[in-house]
Order: structure tokens, then sequence, then C-alpha cells
């Protein structure tokens, strides 16, 4: 089997996803996903009528981010025609995901260069909203709801899993406090500088140049005054037959009932943002004749599925997958990423994996930074990169929780 290099990797900032608040809400996701593409063209004096494939993750493909967002975004950053693109949906991991299939074609011989990539505009969410369908994974069919009910992710996820693993709120917002500081420190030095680019209005003046949502006065009193917010949602009604969103979990986990212990709220779940990222994937014979110098190998790769119901727990057990996939163990890993979409996910992974928690988000995750579901998974492989380089470091493993209970997971190793 080849090698698949990464060549180089750039995102934007992330903007609040909020309309009329964010700095980048305005622009098409087109346009915010072009301007990655087009600055990995240029960065690496790229021959785009050679890129065999745009793999794009979005996870919302509805409205302006339908109809094949990586196909028009290529075409808006004036890459060739020839340059063909897919977009898929992983949910929350589709950005991993994308790369994971970019590296797998690379791979196999197939292909020898693959921009993959993500897009998600949140602050586009309740626009996409259809009112007559209730806003979860089954609503429609009630032969899988009854197999795996599958809720509101806070309520059906992120406090149960808290509730059923003992981890209390003072441990949940400690971590997101530790989050914001070190997001902090990361923008303080310029940490992120490197794949960073700026995004432009169309009358060439700077749209956002900076992380828009980080709040770094965070401290574990501003969280303490935070009410929790998961417990009303819990007794809102699901549908016209009076189930409720908490009752729904109960189904699968009746010792929950009642018991569930809230402790997430908006300083200790993963930000509303805007943000786009992409990856570029070389065989090793394309790099060489082409005078691109590979920055990383694709180690190994793998997806997993857990409870459905629970929905975040599958991040450890991808993990242990990926690792064994390798022929590693934890203590082959350097830097560790996984996405704080509660904190409650990143703790749990800490704790189950035993690791040591000075490597693990070194630079903060979503929790100060926000998740741009689609392209948060490419964000995190190239901060990854960004930080064994900056480390001089050899190997990371990037994972993150995914709707209907899965995960996929990339291990890399510096060249």
């Amino acid at each position: 089997m080849a090698d698949a290099f990464i060549i180089d990797a750039c995102r934007t900032p992330r903007g609040i996803g909020k309309q009329g608040r964010g700095a980048l809400a305005h622009l098409h996701p087109q346009r915010l996903a072009s301007t990655v593409l087009k600055a990995l063209a240029e960065r690496n004096n790229l021959k785009t009528d050679e890129i065999d494939d745009v793999i794009w993750g979005t996870s919302s493909q509805k409205g302006q981010q339908g109809y094949d967002l990586g196909r028009m975004a290529a075409l808006d950053a004036g890459y060739d025609t020839k340059a063909s693109g897919v977009t898929l949906d992983r949910f929350c991991g589709s950005g991993i995901t994308s790369v994971n299939m970019g590296a797998a074609q690379v791979m196999a011989g197939m292909e020898d260069l693959v921009v993959s990539g993500g897009t998600e505009m949140m602050s586009l969410t309740a626009t996409m909203v259809d009112p007559t369908i209730p806003p979860v994974f089954d609503a429609g069919n009630k032969h899988l709801r009854s197999l795996h009910p599958q809720t509101q992710q806070g309520v059906c996820a992120a406090d149960a899993i808290a509730t059923l693993e003992g981890i209390d709120r003072e441990a949940v917002d400690r971590l997101a406090v530790v989050s914001q500081e070190r997001a902090a420190r990361a923008m303080a030095e310029g940490r992120f500088d490197k794949s960073l680019v700026p995004v432009h209005n169309d009358d060439g003046t700077v749209a956002l140049d900076r992380e828009e949502f980080p709040r770094p006065g965070t401290s574990m009193d501003s969280l303490a005054e935070l009410r929790t917010v998961f417990d009303q949602m819990a007794a809102a009604p699901f549908d016209e037959e009076g189930t409720t969103f908490g009752s729904m979990i109960y189904q699968k986990y009746p010792q929950l009932d009642g018991s569930i212990n809230h402790v997430h709220h908006a300083g200790n779940s993963s930000g509303v943002v805007d943000g786009a990222a992409c990856i570029l994937l070389a065989s090793e014979s394309y790099a060489e004749k082409n005078g691109l110098t590979p920055r990383a190998r694709i180690v190994a790769m793998a997806n997993m599925g857990d409870c459905p119901t629970l929905m975040l727990n599958a991040p450890v057990p991808a993990a242990k997958k990926v690792l064994e996939r390798a022929g590693l163990t934890t203590d082959d890993i350097d830097l560790w990423e996984i996405n704080e979409a509660f904190s409650v996910v990143a703790e749990k992974f800490i704790r189950d994996l035993d690791l040591d928690r000075e490597i693990v988000n070194v630079n903060g995750g979503a929790m100060a930074l926000g998740h741009p579901i689609g392209a948060t998974g490419s964000i995190l492989i190239g901060t990854a990169l960004d930080e064994l380089e900056r480390q001089n470091k050899q190997r990371a493993l990037i994972t993150m929780c995914a709707g209907g209970g899965m995960a996929p997971a990339i291990i890399i190793e510096r060249v």
C-alpha cells in the first residue's frame, strides 16, 4: 500500500455563528470554502487541473450549503474544471472523514493529489430548519426511533453520560476554563498563524482575520453563574403524543428517569461558529515530481460506531481501534485532539484512556474556539500538525464524536 502525505493545511478563523453578530455570517458558504481552497492552491503553487478530487464535509446540506458544496467552492476558487468535487455528511465527523477518504484514495493508488476539508456556517442553521420536522435524527421513522431513540445531544448524551460516569459540574467547568486559557495562550503566541488565512469581503476588505468566539476571561466563578440548559429541553415535548425529549433516553436507560444530573451550559459546550478548513494530500511520487514537501504521513485511520442513544461515546473505542491498526499504544502518541463537543466528551476520553492532560487539546478546543460542524475535523488535523512541528514531536491522534453514535479517527506522523 502506498503512503499518503499531508503537504499543507489551512483554515479560516472561526466567526460567531449568529446572523447580525458574526463577522462571517453575511458570506455565502461557497465563498467561505473557496477562501481556503484558493489559499491552499496559491501557497503550494498547485496545478489545479491535476487535482483528482475535492472531498468536502458539510453536515447541514440544505439551502446555500446544498448542491455539492465541495465542487461549487472549487469552481468559486478558480480551480480548473477538471478538479471534480464531492460533499459528504458524517455529522460532526465529516471533516475527519473527508481527509480519511482522500488519504484512502491516495493509499490505494487510485489518485495522486486530493484536497479534503469541510465547511459549516452555523449562522445559517436557523434558516435551514423545517418547522414541520422535529429536530432529531429519527423523527420521521418510528421503527428506527423504537430501536434507537436519538434526541437532542445535550439531553441524550452529554448530561446522561456525565450522570452515568459520575462526572460532576466542577469537573466539566474546570476543563472549560482550561480550554479558554489554552486558546488564549495559543492566540497570543501565534500558534495558529501558520494555518490561518484571512477571509475577505467581495470588495476586498477584511471580513475576519482572527478567532472571534473565545472568551479569555472565563473563570470557574463566571461559569458557576451560568444556568444549565438541557434540563429545560429534557422536559420539552417531542411529539403530539406527549413524548418528551428526556423520556426518549429513558427508553434505553430507565435508571436515568428523573435522576439525570444536568451539568452542561453554554460555557462548557462547543461554540456555535462559522468556519472552513482544508488539507492537501499527495502521493509520494506526485510530491517528488512536483517539488511538494510532505509535512506528515497518514499512519492509520478508523471508524467506530457506538450507542446511538448516548451518541457521544464512540471516540474512546475509535482511538483504541486506530491505535491497534497502527500497532501503537497510547504511549506512542505525543499529542491528542479530541473535539470538545461537550466538556464531558473530552473529560471521559482523558479518564478512560488515562492520558496526560498536558498533551490533550494543548491549544484549547471547541468550548473556547467553536465547532463549525463539517469543518472541525479538518481544523483539528491542521492544528495537531502545526503543534507537532512547533514542539518537534512525532505523532498525533485526532478523533471526535459524531451524530448517530459514531467517531472517525486518524493518526498522523511528521515526516
